[in-house]
């Protein structure tokens, strides 16, 4: 009782806010408020193979599943959310997505897949941000699904530049190339699900996924939302 009295003082004076509407958050709700919940835009990808996402890989990449939780729009929810995910210091805001997003594709994905590999930052962005968003996205994923996660599997060799205003064309140039496995054990025959916070044109999860595909039996991506 006298914790749940001092929590509740602490909140009067410093008040938690939703990270998509940024109103205050109530007794119960953490990070997101309720009503911010019910409104996100789920694509339920996992309840149609051959879906938006899998079609746009179609002829380039062999995906077993390709899966999305949101469908991200400009000045919307998600992109609140995403902004503090990624350049706020919420890592947190990751590993609660994946948790929820792990419950609705845990029957699709729990005996398919064998290992979680989130896309890898390079060594000087990770030691700046302080953390990768993937890495928390993959580890509620993780949490909710029973399949383990690993970061140091893959690296990314070369610092890309930001992918923000390059035409489709100038994003794959970008990424062309720049991962490597460097943990063939955890790769080679696995069944691999390949997880970023958002995809665009899906030249960074392509790059990536061609690199696993060298030692992994399948590749298969899951994203938090994709535009």
């Amino acid at each position: 009782m006298p914790t749940n009295l001092f929590n509740d003082f602490i909140s009067l004076f410093f008040p938690s806010y939703c990270e998509s509407c940024h109103n205050n958050l109530v007794k119960g709700e953490s990070l997101i408020c309720m009503s911010c919940w019910s409104q996100l835009p789920e694509t339920n990808f996992h309840n149609d193979t051959e879906n938006e996402l899998f079609m746009r890989f179609a002829g380039t990449l062999p995906l077993q599943h390709a899966l999305s939780y949101l469908r991200f729009t400009k000045s919307g929810k998600v992109q609140a959310i995403l902004h503090s995910l990624k350049y706020e210091n919420k890592p947190e805001l990751g590993v609660i997505m994946g948790k929820r997003y792990g419950e609705l594709v845990k029957m699709l994905i729990a005996d398919t897949i064998d290992l979680i590999i989130p896309v890898p930052l390079h060594e000087s962005r990770l030691r700046k941000r302080g953390y990768n968003q993937s890495d928390a996205f993959a580890e509620g994923l993780s949490q909710s699904t029973g399949i383990p996660w690993s970061n140091t599997a893959v690296m990314r060799l070369i610092k890309s530049e930001s992918q923000t205003r390059k035409t489709r064309e100038e994003r794959w140039n970008n990424v062309d190339g720049i991962f490597q496995i460097v943990d063939i054990d955890a790769v080679e025959n696995k069944r691999i699900l390949l997880v970023d916070d958002v995809v665009t044109t899906g030249a960074t999860l392509e790059s990536c996924a061609k690199a696993i595909l060298e030692k992994a039996e399948n590749i298969s991506i899951a994203t938090i939302a994709m535009a």
